[in-house]
Formats: structure tokens, C-alpha cells, sequence
């Protein structure tokens, strides 16, 4: 398979992520999208990164950057894409986006699976129009790992990164 796999934000500049705990919303969604990148080469994917190294931006202003991310999984023919990220405003657990009615099936086994192997809350499988899953030619998600702002999330969020690289692979595993 062909796994286009989004780091949610830029380093810095425009489009950055959330904060909280000490915790920048852009470097977790750095790691985790690195480490899963590695471990699905490692299963014999191809992956494709949109932010290859930490310090890479795209785009010039928040919509550039977005469509940057979309634009370059539908011009490598990505087979899946998936678009890493933080949630904020006081909540807890684990959500996953979908756009596409192809996307649906993708959505839930990698929350089920996330969910399963982190034990966080399971705020399900929702359609959402954003921007990164709204415009790719392949079955698309956004995955909100966890809750940068909630202090039990925050520690999951810190302490975790590579727990929740290896359960975003096991999903794809699964997606066979």
C-alpha cells in the first residue's frame, strides 16, 4: 500500500498546532507521524511524509498549507492518506474524521483499533468537511489522538508517542 501520512500543522509561522502541558501540538503530531512512517516501511509500505523533517512548513498562509497537504498524497496516488493531530478545548480521548463515504470503514478500524490499544475515551467515527480529507482522491482520515489541554490526555500525549505509532500500524494492518 501507498500511505500518505500528515504531521497536522507547521513548526512554525502560520498553521500551528494547539499547546498544552508544555506540550506543542505540532511536535507530537511530528513524532507520531515519523514512527509510524518507519514502522510501516518497515511492513513493506510505501509512505510518503508531508512534513519530512520537524522544521518543514508548507504553504505560505493557512489555506496554502492545507491544500499543500492534499494536494501532494493525490499527485503521489496515495492509496490512503491520514492526517495526524492533537485535539484542544477540554475534552478527552480519541476521535477520528472522515469526509468520503469510501473513507467510513478506514475511519472506524483505525479508531477501534486506536482505542483498543491506548485505552483512551472513544469519542467515535465522525463526517467532517475538512480541508485535508475533503480533497484527496484516496480514502481519507483525521485522527485526534488525544486532548493536548486535559492533563490525563496531556500525559499520554507525552509519554506514549511511540504506543500510539504502533497502534496506528497495527490498523493498517488491518485494513488488509
Amino acid at each position: 500500500m501507498k500511505i500518505f501520512i500528515d504531521a497536522g500543522h507547521n513548526d512554525s509561522g502560520w498553521n500551528t498546532g494547539a499547546e498544552g502541558f508544555g506540550l506543542r501540538e505540532q511536535d507530537v503530531n511530528f513524532y507520531v507521524s515519523k514512527k509510524l512512517g518507519d514502522l510501516l516501511t518497515a511492513q513493506g509500505h510505501e509512505v510518503r511524509l508531508s512534513r519530512p523533517t520537524k522544521e518543514t512548513n508548507l504553504g505560505t498562509d493557512n489555506n496554502s498549507s492545507l491544500n499543500e497537504r492534499w494536494r501532494m498524497a493525490n499527485e503521489w496516488g496515495a492509496d490512503y492518506f491520514i492526517s495526524i493531530h492533537c485535539n484542544a478545548t477540554g475534552g478527552t480521548g480519541t476521535e477520528t474524521f472522515y469526509y468520503k463515504d469510501d473513507s467510513r470503514d478506514y475511519a472506524q478500524v483505525i479508531q477501534d483499533t486506536f482505542v483498543a490499544e491506548m485505552g483512551l475515551r472513544d469519542r467515535g467515527v465522525k463526517r467532517e468537511a475538512f480541508a485535508v480529507i475533503r480533497f484527496t482522491n484516496m480514502p481519507s482520515i483525521l485522527i485526534e489522538l488525544a486532548f493536548i489541554d486535559n492533563a490525563a490526555d496531556a500525559e499520554v500525549l507525552r509519554y506514549r508517542q511511540d504506543d500510539m505509532a504502533a497502534a496506528l500500524a497495527l490498523g493498517f494492518s488491518k485494513l488488509r
